[in-house]
C-alpha cells in the first residue's frame, strides 16, 4: 500500500501563488509517475500535472506556464508551484500515482478569492 498525504492548500487572492506537496510514504516502490488532480463543486475530477520519475512533465492546457511541478524522488514527494492563480483553479486537489496500483489522497482545498 501507498499512502498520500498533501499540504499547502489554502485561500488566496487572484494573481497569488501557492505550493502544494505530497509526501508518499508505504510500497513507494509501487510508484512511477506522481501528480495531481483536481475537482470543482459540480465538476469532473480532471489532471492538472502529471511528472514520472524520469522528470517527464504533462500539464492541462489551462495552466501551462502558471503551474510548475516538480519531484524529489529521494523523499517520495511530489511538489506542485501555482502562480497566477485565478478563481477558476477554485478546486479540491488530490496527489495520485501511477505504476502498481492506483492511489488518491485525501485532497487538500484551494480557494482563489477575486
Amino acid at each position: 500500500q501507498v499512502r498520500l498525504v498533501e499540504s499547502g492548500g489554502g485561500l488566496v487572492q487572484a494573481g497569488g501563488s501557492l505550493r502544494l506537496s505530497c509526501e508518499a510514504s508505504g510500497s513507494t516502490w509501487r510508484i512511477n509517475a506522481m501528480g495531481w488532480y483536481r475537482q470543482a463543486p459540480g465538476k469532473q475530477r480532471e489532471l492538472v500535472a502529471f511528472i514520472a520519475r524520469g522528470g517527464s512533465t504533462t500539464y492541462a492546457d489551462s495552466v501551462k506556464g502558471r503551474f510548475t511541478i516538480s519531484r524529489d524522488n529521494t523523499a517520495n514527494t511530489v511538489f506542485l508551484r501555482m502562480n497566477s492563480l485565478k478563481p477558476e483553479d477554485t478546486a479540491m486537489y488530490y496527489c495520485n500515482t501511477d505504476g502498481i496500483g492506483d492511489y488518491w489522497g485525501q485532497g487538500t482545498q484551494v480557494t482563489v478569492s477575486s
